[in-house]
């Protein structure tokens, strides 16, 4: 399958900083046609970058959104709004909005439902704490946060959906899993799908790495067999950097 790099630029860039740094990407990612390279800005700026991206590999996803199609739902954007905006991918249950706006497993599952009946690809998010990592609980926890997310998921929509787990405690902390330990939660992950839609119905289901992904690490974990891909945060905010990721060599 293609592999997916995906930027999450979280609340950072203006306007016309996520212009100056989509340019510079353009230049850089010219010719690339064997990874999916995705770009999550601010809401802010979607719009704007969606005429920068054109004709480019980059595609465009939202950090967020609210699953009601529309309504009294201050600061809050739906599917609609998002694809109109440029938008093909949304990112659903960060471990940010998790944590810090108590998102929940209900709440996941319903914009996942949301997504997919809208069209947008979702990019369903899971990971564990290092308390539950000590204690042996990441694999019971990352299992139990994605088939939550998947509840209602018919095996026809399935192949839209792409996996990012991302331990909490590698997020934003400068560690991350070993190539080794993201293996083995991706291989269970997949497991795990296998039981639930079957292999013919999630053999072009992605599940990708995130926490503290640099040009550095890109290589190793790249070489692993279940780990389709990365989703960035910091790295994604120099364009060298983020370029070099997309342009990973497994080692």
């Amino acid at each position: 399958m293609t592999p997916l790099i995906a930027g999450n630029w979280k609340m950072n860039t203006t306007v016309h900083q996520g212009a100056e740094l989509v340019i510079r990407l353009r230049e850089l990612l010219k010719g690339i046609d064997t990874v999916d390279v995705v770009l999550a800005p601010p809401f802010t700026s979607i719009h704007h970058l969606s005429h920068l991206v054109a004709d480019s590999p980059i595609k465009l996803a939202g950090q967020n959104f609210f699953w009601e199609k529309s309504g009294a739902y201050t600061g809050e954007v739906s599917a609609e709004m998002l694809l109109s905006a440029g938008c093909q991918y949304v990112i659903i249950g960060h471990s940010e909005r998790r944590t810090h706006f108590k998102e929940s497993d209900e709440e996941v599952n319903r914009k996942t439902l949301a997504a997919l009946k809208s069209g947008l690809r979702p990019i369903i998010c899971v990971g564990e704490s290092l308390e539950e990592r000590e204690r042996g609980k990441t694999v019971k926890r990352v299992s139990s946060q994605l088939q939550n997310a998947l509840s209602g998921v018919a095996g026809s929509a399935i192949r839209e959906v792409t996996v990012a787990y991302e331990p909490v405690w590698a997020i934003g902390t400068g560690r991350n899993a070993t190539p080794e330990q993201a293996e083995e939660v991706h291989n269970s992950l997949r497991d795990l799908l296998y039981e639930m839609y079957g292999p013919d119905a999630v053999k072009d289901v992605r599940i990708i790495y995130g926490g503290s992904v640099k040009p550095d690490n890109i290589d190793s974990l790249m070489a692993q067999p279940n780990i389709d891909g990365a989703l960035v945060g910091g790295a994604s905010l120099k364009a060298e950097d983020f370029a070099r990721i997309v342009k990973f060599q497994p080692m």
